[in-house]
């Protein structure tokens, strides 16, 4: 859906994936530092939106997703997965209860393949799932916003600020009166920073909750009864994941930046080596310079020096092989 904030001047538009909302408003590393301050917001109206509401609602839901949440408490944020049956990624969402719905961001144009999936499970439990994409506009305050949430608006607050359910309607009076805003280049930028992994950047078709570090935080490893559960358990405890999330500095005298499934090698054996990864986002941050997520071969040394297509790219370790 395309954002009214993109008539707003100075606003630049996204692509791909996020299309639909201002990459930047015409100062990136002003607006980064804004958001790192505590101040702004960032549109993430093109993000789906889905409900889940009845009395059974979460004891259902803890049947289909890798999180516990069973028990989850009105106000309470979380993240869960929802995996294939071979224990690859397929959704991933960003959840909280009202105390009478769940609510539920997710990756954009994705919701219409949640929906069906959820639909397609819920057999005889006391359940109504609703996409709620059109009525409903996520806005992020980040963390240390003093900004007012109006009366009634489900809030998910996170370590890394709060997700607003906005009514779609109350999107542009909001963000005029909550400003300055930052584009999603912004948000993106500190969530590189933060090694918080993405569906469709840090994935893949076959990407496991293990390789980007999702155990833990939408993964609860005491609980089982979901789909993909026998993969989870038998790498937590029988092996090692294939790959790992590394985050990489990037040679900052390079203009462009590596895109998305640059390849990255071993920078002793130069350009032409064999692959063993790939960028999976990369961004520039207006502290640390050009820096980047990547997914390697579980098996690349720590220590390794790599190179992104041909930008060398010192690495952190993000996920351990």
């Amino acid at each position: 859906m395309k954002s009214p904030l993109l008539s707003l001047p100075g606003a630049v538009p996204a692509e791909g994936r996020d299309e639909g909302v201002a990459a930047h408003y015409g100062d990136l590393f002003r607006e980064q530092r804004a958001l790192a301050d505590g101040s702004g917001l960032v549109d993430l109206s093109h993000r789906g939106v889905v409900t889940v509401s009845g009395g059974d609602r979460l004891a259902w839901l803890h049947l289909l997703l890798t999180q516990h949440v069973s028990e989850l408490a009105p106000g309470q944020a979380t993240d869960a997965l929802i995996l294939t049956a071979n224990g690859h990624v397929e959704h991933a969402l960003y959840l909280v209860d009202d105390g009478e719905t769940v609510w539920m961001h997710a990756e954009p144009g994705t919701q219409d393949g949640l929906v069906a999936y959820l639909e397609s499970m819920k057999f005889f439990y006391r359940v109504e799932v609703a996409d709620r994409t059109e009525d409903f506009a996520v806005v992020h305050l980040p963390a240390g916003s003093i900004a007012e949430v109006p009366d009634g608006v489900t809030v998910r607050e996170t370590a890394y600020g709060r997700d607003v359910f906005l009514p779609r309607a109350d999107l542009e009076e909001y963000a005029a009166a909550h400003g300055p805003l930052a584009g999603i280049l912004a948000y993106e930028a500190l969530r590189v920073e933060a090694h918080r992994p993405r569906l469709g950047f840090e994935t893949d078709h076959r990407t496991i909750p293990h390789e980007v570090g999702w155990i833990g935080t939408a993964v609860h490893l005491q609980k089982g009864c979901y789909r993909g559960q026998e993969t989870v358990a038998r790498v937590q405890n029988l092996g090692r994941p294939p790959r790992r999330l590394v985050f990489l500095h990037l040679d900052g005298s390079e203009v462009v930046l590596p895109g998305h499934g640059t390849p990255v090698r071993l920078a002793a054996d130069g350009p032409e080596g064999r692959q063993l990864g790939f960028i999976t986002t990369s961004a520039r941050h207006h502290e640390l310079g050009p820096i980047a997520l990547a997914l390697v071969k579980r098996n690349v040394a720590v220590d390794a020096q790599l190179l992104a297509g041909e930008t060398a790219a010192a690495q952190e370790v993000v996920v351990e092989p």
